[in-house]
């Protein structure tokens, strides 16, 4: 099982909001749009280098893009 951060749905939902291809993004982000698209399938998880493009890309911030912490994590 693989631990990724982000959320693949936050990371897909900006980028259709910006109105962005993945392939735009990726270009925007420095990313391969295979890299982009494995992101949004959580099949891939991003670097925190790679998180901070991402949402300047997106014009958000990197928490924008992050998983929601559990509830029993924050205990």
């Amino acid at each position: 099982m693989r631990a990724h951060y982000q959320d693949p749905g936050a990371v897909r939902r900006r980028r259709i909001a910006a109105g962005l291809t993945q392939q735009a993004l990726a270009d925007r982000a420095g990313l391969s749009k295979g890299h982009v698209s494995g992101i949004e399938r959580g099949l891939a998880g991003a670097s925190a280098p790679a998180l901070g493009r991402l949402a300047t890309a997106l014009a958000c911030e990197v928490e924008d893009l992050m998983a929601p912490v559990p509830a029993a994590a924050t205990r």
